[in-house]
């Protein structure tokens, strides 16, 4: 019998996006998460017993600020060598964008598949032969796998690749193929990276993204790990994911439909904190809060985000190892605005001006000062941050969207509240 993992996508040392802004993140586990779930990646091949691990490219996140991350991976690579477990590389767009890790010396129970063509590996002692290129830039657009040789009749085939494949939302199409050109070379496995989602492709014969090993911001929520396979008599008898991560990212959605006051939607959104650190087995949890539904307190919420967003922070202090991410309101008012202040008014005539407003980015920005509650919507990076106006769950437009929404809702709110008027 021979087992081997297959894990991608590790992006050693990458940062955690979107909890360093807040006083009481958890630093230390943000700092150190994806060289911890490597550990753990190491310790589930040395507890399994593994043959050997493949690496389906962006071990590295791009340049390295110093060698700390290259004596990291050779000292847990020496671990492994010690364990006679044998690791067998092709880099990604990040490892090719690196200058430092073209000449850090790799250990020897380490392979590092050259780029320019396709390499054949062969482990006679177990009868597999592992196929693979390296990228010899960042942006590869060209079809690697065409030029990867057919099945070995003599071994079991292992096809190692980071591409796109026909491609995937939120990754750049690189390396671009397509599962009739995999399967047509008659491999037993391909390993395959670059989507941090895992996904199994094909079943026969077997075509899978593992993931990556350890989430990294908003858009790479769920259990992150890798990929356990078995083969025995020339044949895969199990694939199985290994949950690796360390701290795991959810969207926590919470509806505040029946919610008639505070109280209740403070209650609701505990709730559903509980209900997501459950599901995430006991790992420490970062967690976007989205609230929804047709509620009387929505005009209540949007005039206090800012308080709110406060007060579900210590909730989720006060479970434990929960930190909020963000919190998105898009909660609606139950009746119309109509049916609230009539359709030939004086205020009805504001709403509709209000509704109508042209809000770009550089708009929404000039109303801050104005606004103090609008202003602790926005993200940290806008008013004084480093980073440039992004969102990880949409793109920047989509984003000054929903910001817009938020702004008239905003205005109709406090409008609202000055005209006598009452949504409920």
């Amino acid at each position: 019998m021979i087992k081997f993992i297959h894990t991608a996508d590790i992006h050693l040392d990458s940062p955690l996006k979107g909890l360093e802004v807040h006083e009481d993140a958890p630093v230390e586990e943000i700092r150190g998460a994806t060289r911890r779930a490597f550990d753990n990646l190491v310790d589930l091949a040395i507890e399994e017993a593994v043959d050997f691990i493949l690496i389906a490219g962006d071990l590295y996140d791009g340049d390295w600020k110093d060698y700390n991350t290259g004596l990291f991976f050779a000292a847990r690579m020496g671990r492994l060598a010690r364990a006679g477990i044998k690791v067998f590389i092709v880099s990604g767009n990040h490892d090719a964008a690196s200058q430092i890790t073209r000449a850090m010396p790799l250990p020897d129970n380490v392979t590092l598949f050259t780029p320019g063509k396709p390499q054949s590996v062969p482990l006679d002692d177990l009868g597999i032969i592992i196929h693979g290129q390296s990228y010899a830039r960042r942006v590869v657009t060209e079809n690697l796998a065409l030029n990867y040789p057919r099945r070995d009749s003599s071994y079991f085939n292992i096809g190692l690749l980071h591409t796109s494949l026909t491609g995937r939302d939120g990754h750049e199409d690189y390396a671009p193929c397509t599962l009739d050109e995999l399967t047509a070379k008659g491999y037993d496995y391909w390993a395959l990276g670059h989507v941090h989602q895992r996904e199994t492709v094909s079943r026969d014969p077997w075509i899978v993204f593992p993931g990556n090993l350890q989430g990294r911001h908003i858009r790479e929520t769920g259990a992150k790990g890798a990929t356990l396979v078995t083969v025995a008599a020339g044949r895969i008898t199990a694939v199985e994911p290994c949950e690796l991560d360390v701290l795991r990212w959810t969207l926590c959605q919470v509806d505040l439909t029946p919610c008639e006051t505070l109280d209740s939607v403070h209650d609701r959104v505990r709730q559903g904190m509980e209900r997501e650190l459950d599901r995430a087995g006991g790992k420490p949890l970062a967690l976007r809060l989205v609230l929804t539904g047709k509620c009387p307190v929505h005009a209540r919420l949007i005039d206090r985000t800012a308080r709110l967003t406060e007060e579900f922070r210590g909730i989720a202090v006060g479970l434990g190892d929960v930190w909020l991410e963000a919190v998105r309101f898009r909660t609606r008012r139950p009746v119309g605005l109509e049916e609230i202040v009539g359709e030939d008014t004086p205020i009805a005539g504001l709403l509709q001006s209000i509704r109508q407003l042209d809000l770009d980015g550089e708009s929404l920005l000039g109303l801050v000062p104005e606004l103090s509650a609008l202003k602790s919507k926005l993200p940290a990076e806008i008013h004084g941050g480093n980073e440039p106006f992004l969102d990880f769950s949409t793109d920047r437009t989509d984003r000054t969207a929903e910001l817009r929404t938020e702004v008239q809702e905003l205005l109709i709110a406090k409008l609202l509240q000055h005209g006598g008027a009452d949504e409920a």
